[in-house]
């Protein structure tokens, strides 16, 4: 409903059909406890008879709390980040806080950053999901967290998986099975190269004599990326009887160039995961993954946040969350 229905109802205007001030009408919706029930309630009524919609825009300028987190993602098409979002909702809507996500992959062509877009915003706090860029430029009174990737700026606090145990739990997975010749995709990211040292570390400690190769390209952890750094390993090492990719999307890259080959997964090659996202867990893929407790991650974070925001001296912490590997019908035994 609009005033008049010429325009938007304002703070004013609840103000006014509730019998109240402007100051105490933002009381209610800062959730203040200094208002009594009865002219709380009136507010609440003449909110809904308005269908008054407060700004966050002029909440913040009034230096009220905006109750906004900014969430910046990598790339929306990588379902890892449903989990971590679902875990991040979940710790802080309670507190009555809600999430605006900003994907920096649609973004890149852009002058702007999402963080910038965020900070005019006035959020409360924001949640660097992924790997951060090195040249992030956040004020120091904004709250930060990174969810996933790993910390660079010194005062944001992190909450990711063990990638490197998580490479090491894809190692005795798969020598468990009798491979001897194990081979490695991934990209350039902290994470791969966290999972890609767990892995060769676990094969190495295991002594029974089995070999890592490794490709790795200087991108994104993609299909496509999966898809042509499984033909390089193959080309090289046609050897390989079970390859560690270093997300889900790259595993299943690896899977599409070893059908274009004529492999058979399983049978031929074995094909491990990492993330275990939904497509994983499907009848049709059913991909042996490492289990990153995505949204595990994502509460932890918020978790973190808000611990940050109710004390902006905490001092940085790092959590690192136990992954666990869930085998499915992509690998099997030598």
């Amino acid at each position: 409903m609009t005033v008049g229905d010429t325009r938007p109802a304002t703070i004013y205007d609840v103000a006014a059909r509730a019998g109240v001030s402007k100051s105490l009408v933002s009381l209610v919706l800062q959730r203040s406890p200094r208002v009594s029930d009865q002219r709380r309630a009136a507010v609440l009524q003449a909110i809904q008879e308005l269908d008054y919609r407060p700004s966050t825009a002029a909440v913040s300028l009034a230096g009220t709390r905006s109750r906004t987190i900014g969430v910046v993602l990598d790339d929306f098409r990588n379902q890892w980040f449903v989990d971590l979002l679902t875990g991040l909702r979940e710790s802080l809507q309670d507190q009555g806080h809600r999430l605006v996500v900003a994907d920096r992959f649609l973004n890149t062509g852009l002058d702007a950053s999402p963080v910038e877009g965020f900070l005019s915003m006035r959020v409360e706090g924001i949640v660097i999901a992924g790997e951060p860029d090195t040249d992030l430029a956040v004020p120091a009174s904004t709250p930060i967290v990174i969810a996933g990737g790993r910390a660079v700026i010194p005062r944001a606090d992190t909450v990711a998986n063990d990638d490197r145990a998580g490479g090491r739990m894809a190692a005795e997975h798969l020598l468990g099975l009798g491979h001897t010749v194990l081979g490695f995709v991934g990209a350039r990211s902290a994470a791969a190269v966290e999972r890609r040292a767990g892995f060769e570390a676990g094969v190495a400690d295991a002594r029974t004599g089995a070999t890592v190769v490794t490709t790795i390209l200087p991108e994104e952890l993609t299909e496509d990326a999966g898809m042509r750094a499984a033909r390089a390993l193959f080309d090289e090492h046609p050897d390989v009887t079970a390859v560690f990719a270093a997300n889900d999307v790259m595993a299943l890259g690896a899977m599409s160039e070893l059908a274009a080959r004529g492999l058979r997964v399983p049978e031929d090659v074995s094909v491990i995961g990492y993330d275990d996202t939904p497509i994983a867990a499907t009848r049709f893929v059913g991909l042996t993954s490492i289990d990153d407790r995505s949204v595990e991650i994502g509460r932890g974070a918020g978790e973190r946040l808000l611990a940050r925001i109710a004390d902006p001296g905490l001092v940085a912490t790092e959590v690192l969350v136990e992954p666990h590997l869930v085998a499915r019908r992509t690998t099997a035994t030598r």
